[in-house]
C-alpha cells in the first residue's frame, strides 16, 4: 500500500512540475491583460547577435552575453514581405504589424486603393483598455503612426499627426513631430491642436511626474529639444531614453483594466542605414534596457503580462565577419564616441572602424530576411514557430481574448 501511495505521489508531483514548466514556456493559457509589443526597427537576428558578441568582447571573452529579451523562452521567426515587394519598408511592415493586413510599400494603414484598415489599438481601446504608443523617433514616423493613422503616403507627416489627438489614446511618448506646422510652415501648430483636444504635453521626466492619472498625455524631450530622441551613443545628461518613456507609460497606464503598450526602438534602423556598427550596437542595448523595464513589471504580474519583442524588417544586411577567414575584432569599435549622424567629419573614420572590426554590411537599405520574435508570459505560446508579420496583431488579440 505504501508503495502505491508513493508511486501516486511521484506521478502527481511529475505532472505538477511538468505543468509549471509548461506554464513558464507557454504562458499557461492565461489571458494577457498587460501587453507590451516592442519593435526594434531594422533589427534582425544579426543585430542582436552583434550586440551580444560586443558585450562578451567587453569582458574579454568569445561568446554571447544575452540581452534582456534574448533570454525569453519562446522564440519564432517572422516573414516581413509587403504586398508589392519581398523587401518591405516600415510603412507596409507597420501596417501588417498593427492591422494584420499586407499593403504596398509607402502606404500606411490603407490598402493600395486607399481603403482604410483598423489598427488593433482601436479594438483594444474599445474594450476599455488604455493604450500607449512610444518611439525613439518622431511620433508621425511610419511605425508609431501605423498604430493610430491611415495615409496613402507615409511622408504626409502633418496629416498623419492630425490623427493623433482624435484617437483618445491615453499615452504617447518619445519624439515629437517632423512638420508641426505643415510642409510649408503655414498650418495650425500641431502642439496647440493636441492641447485643444485634451492632451497635456509633458517635457521630460520631471514634468511627467506632474501629470495626473487619467489625463491624456504626450511625453516629449525637455524644453528646447525637438524631434527624435538622440542616439544612445550621443546621449547627454537629462536626455530621454526609451526606458524612461516605457517606465513612465507603465506608471501612467497601470490599472485593473490592463494596458497595451507599443514601444519602438526606431534608431536601430537609422544606425543601420548609416552602416554605423557602434551606434547600432548601442541602440540595440538601449532597446534591451527598455525591455528590461517591462520584464521587471512581468515579474510582478507573471500570470497577466505578455511581452513581445520583434522587428519590422532587417536593415543593412549586417554580418559578423566581413572577409574571408574567421575574424571578428569588436574591440576596434571602442574608440568611436559618437554617431556618424553627429560627427559628419568623422564619418569615414568611423565607418573604417567597421572594417577593422570585420563588421560587414551589404546595403544601406533594407533586406528581405526573416526577423526574430521573442516572447514571454500569458499567451506567449500562441507565437510559436514560423509566422508572418500579419499574424502578430491577430495573435495579440487572441491572447487578450478580444475578437479580431
Amino acid at each position: 500500500m505504501k508503495k502505491i501511495i508513493l508511486t501516486l505521489s511521484l506521478i502527481v508531483t511529475f505532472f505538477i512540475i511538468s505543468d509549471a514548466s509548461f506554464g513558464q514556456q507557454k504562458g499557461n493559457g492565461q489571458q494577457a491583460k498587460y501587453v507590451f509589443l516592442f519593435i526594434g526597427d531594422g533589427m534582425s537576428q544579426s543585430h542582436v547577435s552583434l550586440a551580444e558578441a560586443y558585450l562578451a568582447t567587453q569582458r574579454g571573452v568569445i561568446g554571447n552575453d544575452f540581452v534582456s529579451f534574448s533570454k525569453f523562452p519562446t522564440v519564432s521567426l517572422v516573414s516581413t514581405f509587403s504586398l508589392n515587394s519581398y523587401i518591405t519598408d516600415s510603412a507596409a511592415a507597420g501596417t501588417a504589424l498593427s492591422t494584420g493586413n499586407k499593403t504596398d510599400n509607402g502606404m500606411l494603414g490603407v490598402d493600395p486603393k486607399g481603403n482604410k484598415f483598423k489598427s488593433i489599438t482601436y479594438k483594444i481601446h474599445e474594450k476599455g483598455v488604455p493604450v500607449g504608443i512610444i518611439s525613439t523617433v518622431t511620433l508621425d514616423h511610419a511605425t508609431p503612426a501605423a498604430y493610430y493613422a491611415n495615409s496613402n503616403k507615409r511622408g504626409d507627416y502633418y496629416d498623419i499627426a492630425l490623427q493623433l489627438p482624435i484617437t483618445g489614446f491615453e499615452f504617447f511618448g518619445g519624439g515629437g513631430f517632423i512638420d508641426p506646422t505643415g510642409k510649408e510652415k503655414n498650418m495650425p501648430n500641431i502642439y496647440k491642436i493636441i492641447g485643444d483636444n485634451g492632451y497635456k504635453i509633458a517635457r521630460g521626466v520631471s514634468e511627467m511626474k506632474t501629470v495626473k492619472k487619467g489625463e491624456k498625455v504626450i511625453m516629449l524631450q525637455q524644453a528646447g529639444k525637438e524631434g527624435e530622441l538622440p542616439f544612445a551613443i550621443d546621449r547627454k545628461d537629462g536626455d530621454l531614453a526609451l526606458k524612461d518613456v516605457v517606465s513612465a507609460a507603465i506608471e501612467h497606464l497601470y490599472s485593473k483594466k490592463g494596458f497595451f503598450i507599443m514601444a519602438e526602438g526606431g534608431k536601430i534602423d537609422w544606425a543601420a542605414h548609416s552602416n554605423d556598427g557602434k551606434a547600432d550596437i548601442l541602440e540595440v542595448l538601449d532597446f534591451a534596457d527598455a525591455v528590461e523595464v517591462a520584464y521587471q513589471f512581468y515579474l510582478k504580474h507573471p500570470g497577466e503580462t505578455l511581452i513581445l519583442v520583434t522587428a519590422d524588417h532587417d536593415t543593412g544586411g549586417l554580418s559578423l565577419g566581413s572577409t574571408k577567414g574567421y575574424t571578428l575584432n569588436l574591440k576596434a569599435l571602442d574608440s568611436q564616441k559618437s554617431s556618424t549622424a553627429v560627427s559628419k567629419d568623422s564619418t569615414e573614420a568611423y565607418l573604417a572602424l567597421n572594417k577593422k572590426a570585420f563588421v560587414g554590411w551589404t546595403t544601406t537599405s533594407h533586406s528581405g530576411i526573416a526577423v526574430p520574435l521573442y516572447s514571454i508570459g500569458a499567451g506567449s505560446g500562441n507565437f510559436n514557430g514560423r509566422i508572418d508579420n500579419t499574424d502578430i496583431p491577430k495573435l495579440i488579440l487572441k491572447s487578450m481574448r478580444i475578437p479580431f
